[in-house]
Order: C-alpha cells, then sequence, then structure tokens
C-alpha cells in the first residue's frame, strides 16, 4: 500500500517562499503523474499543479508563474517551490497522483497534508 507523507509548510508572509516535499513509498512513482492539492476549511481539495512521467507540467491559473512543481524519481520524491506567496494560499496542501484538471486522478490514500499559512 502505497504512503504518502508531506512536509514543509509553514507560517510565512505575503511575497514569501515555501518548498513542500512529498515523499511516497512504492515502486509505481516514476510512471504516474503527481500532483500538488490544496483544500481549505468547507472546500474541496483542488489540484493546483501536475507533472507528468516526461516532466511536463500543468497549473492552475490562480498558481501559474508564482508555483514550481517538479519530482525526483529516484528519490520517490515530489516538490513544490512556492513563491510570492497571497494569503489566498493558505490551505492543507496535500501530493496524490494526478497532474488533469479535467479529470479526477488521485487513486492513492491521502496523507496528512502540510499546513501552510500565509498571513502579515
Amino acid at each position: 500500500q502505497v504512503q504518502l507523507v508531506e512536509s514543509g509548510g509553514g507560517l510565512v508572509q505575503p511575497g514569501g517562499s515555501l518548498r513542500l516535499s512529498c515523499v511516497a513509498s512504492g515502486a509505481m512513482f516514476s510512471v504516474l503523474p503527481m500532483g500538488w492539492y490544496r483544500q481549505t476549511p468547507g472546500n474541496q481539495r483542488d489540484l493546483v499543479a501536475g507533472v507528468n512521467r516526461d516532466f511536463s507540467t500543468n497549473y492552475a491559473d490562480s498558481v501559474k508563474g508564482r508555483f514550481t512543481i517538479s519530482r525526483d524519481n529516484a528519490k520517490n520524491t515530489l516538490y513544490l517551490q512556492m513563491n510570492t506567496l497571497k494569503p489566498e494560499d493558505t490551505a492543507v496542501y496535500y501530493c496524490n497522483t494526478g497532474s488533469n484538471f479535467e479529470i479526477n486522478q488521485a487513486v492513492w490514500p491521502w496523507g496528512q497534508g502540510t499546513q501552510v499559512t500565509v498571513s502579515s
């Protein structure tokens, strides 16, 4: 069974930066599209950035130009570099399979997520 462990969240002021990491167990990581999702209270968990097996990327309009998703297949690790953070980026961030904004591709059990709070 796959286990996902997110880390790197914290409290940051508007305009600041954070880098999130997600370590995935299992042997299928390198061949699957992977993505970062975020959820705020009362809302659904939405994909914000995805990276495919060929390392091509997809981003939600709200984070384009500010966030960069990447993967290190040798380490089974997914990253999200978040720059120029805004208060509206405040959420719990999760990783899972999926890089397509039109189709739900999150199929692994969810991890605990990591809290990102952007506030002055």
